[in-house]
């Protein structure tokens, strides 16, 4: 679905590189979360996979990122933009109208949409993230958590495969950053896109994504399953990561040896409370 080899970028008149030699592979169907610390590489990366850099951000580009085997660096941001859906980290900056109607609409009929599939796409788009009511509303009068489901939707209606997030819950409450998780949950286990989200809150890419991306200075530190990946917790709190609480708890449960040996280091890897309290009574 993705494939990134030996990428590398600098910036344009920056000093170091943002990226330095990444490779690795995002299967169809995949729910990836990228995690680092502010300037480790999160957003250059989402970027990459959606042709933003090189064709719109300017720079040293080595390396390529294919998608569906068509390399980014021969495609424009537009065409790619039919199987890439990008949602940014400032979402105010991708609304254009001024209803939540207008913004559906207004993706479609600029990739040329047939007007006879325009009202069954809107339709379907806003009954997927549940605000069919916000159809008419003015985007004005919309929460942060609304907006970011309007802009969604907006995408969802081009019908792209692979959804690609840039830190989207960054001015969310909690119970807004969980929904919209939730949401990106369903759409990847019912229609089966491809999710990618860069995101600073870990204990929300542990509980939802499959696999993490854990990112140093503009290196890939770490790549896997989520809970294979969670058993370099040294490594990945000196690359400035805060692990999980509940990791931290079966961490001093085995400097105590208060954890059978029979178990493996991944089954010793929580990553919400319930799975600590049920792993707790298992040791007890």
């Amino acid at each position: 679905m993705i494939e990134i080899q030996e990428l590398t970028f600098k910036y344009a008149g920056a000093k170091e590189n943002a990226l330095n030699n990444i490779t690795l592979k995002i299967e169809k169907g995949d729910f990836v979360g990228i995690i680092g610390e502010s300037g480790a590489g999160k957003t250059t990366l989402c970027n990459c996979m959606n042709a933003l850099i090189p064709h719109h951000y300017r720079g040293d580009y080595y390396g390529s990122v294919k998608v569906d085997g068509t390399d980014t660096f021969d495609t424009n941001t537009s065409t790619l933009a039919l199987k890439v859906g990008s949602v940014f980290q400032d979402i105010e900056s991708q609304l254009v109208t001024s209803f939540v109607e207008e913004e559906i609409l207004f993706g479609l009929e600029n990739f040329g949409v047939p007007q006879n599939e325009i009202e069954n796409r809107i339709t379907s788009a806003l009954d997927s993230l549940g605000i069919t009511e916000l159809r008419h509303r003015e985007l004005s009068s919309l929460s942060g958590g609304q907006k970011q489901k309007v802009v969604i939707a907006a995408i969802l209606a081009i019908e792209p495969d692979i959804l690609i997030l840039d830190e989207p819950t960054g001015e969310l409450d909690p119970a807004s950053s969980v929904q919209i998780f939730s949401l990106l949950k369903k759409l990847n286990e019912e229609k089966g896109i491809t999710v990618v989200i860069a995101e600073q809150k870990i204990m929300l890419l542990c509980e939802y994504v499959k696999k993490l991306i854990v990112l140093e200075k503009g290196n890939c530190v770490h790549y896997g399953e989520i809970r294979s990946t969670l058993t370099h917790q040294k490594e990945m709190e000196e690359a400035g990561i805060n692990c999980p609480r509940v990791l931290t708890l079966t961490g001093e449960m085995m400097k105590q040896n208060l954890i059978p040996s029979s178990f493996s280091k991944e089954d010793r890897i929580c990553l919400d409370a319930k799975e600590a309290a049920s792993f707790i009574k298992k040791c007890i």
